[in-house]
């Protein structure tokens, strides 16, 4: 989306040219930062992945999922195959293909995200030597950090907020089985941990959207 250059006033082209961002440019040159700043046409995803273990060096992404935040909006969607295993590229295509769709964002909103999905994403990508959104170009929201501040649960992972806030919760109970499986390739696993995730970012879309009137929109960078 460009800036309404033709219907804004002189004092606001010139701000344009005056504003700095935290990269020292313009609201010319970096354009997208501007947008950023002053809510502009932001393009907001609400992202979460499902991995093999806790850990990124001794484990690796099963599946990501992003939804682009609005009604009906289709969520986009990867998931580890038996050839990837097999050929010893493990999560590598997969993660090209998340981050890829992360830079298509400008705010990214998880579910405990902040100590656990992006720092995951980020230690993969090292990894592989891909390179990763550096600080500054994705600005990220964590709803684990907001329930932890606005209400007062037994619990904040997010089957408790969905419970207390909108009734129910997507969130489908698993076995260990299904993530060993899924580590072997069977399609049955993958697709079990996949539907798994793509519930997550529905409910996490819609808990965010219960909490964000309680609290200020943050301005933290991935």
């Amino acid at each position: 989306m460009k800036a309404p250059l033709p219907s804004m006033k002189k004092d606001e082209i010139l701000d344009l040219f005056k504003w700095r961002c935290s990269h020292g440019h313009n609201g010319i040159s970096h354009y997208n930062c501007w947008i950023r700043e002053k809510d502009f046409g932001e393009r907001v995803g609400f992202i979460d992945i499902e991995t093999s273990n806790l850990a990124a060096d001794f484990g690796i992404m099963l599946s990501w999922c992003i939804k682009p935040a609005g009604k009906n909006k289709k969520t986009i969607y990867g998931v580890i195959s038996k050839e990837d295993l097999v050929s010893g590229d493990l999560d590598k295509r997969i993660l090209v293909d998340c981050i890829e769709e992360m830079r298509n964002f400008n705010r990214l909103i998880g579910h405990y995200s902040s100590r656990f999905d992006l720092p995951f994403l980020r230690t993969r990508a090292l990894y592989w030597n891909i390179e990763f959104p550096t600080y500054g170009e994705i600005i990220q929201e964590d709803v684990w950090d907001i329930a932890r501040r606005v209400l007062k649960l037994h619990s904040n992972r997010q089957d408790s907020v969905s419970e207390t806030l909108l009734g129910h919760s997507r969130k489908t109970r698993f076995s260990p089985r299904h993530w060993i499986m899924a580590l072997q390739g069977d399609p049955e696993a993958l697709a079990f941990v996949l539907d798994h995730n793509k519930k997550d970012v529905l409910d996490l879309e819609q808990n965010y959207n219960k909490l964000s009137q309680f609290t200020r929109k943050g301005r933290r960078s991935i």
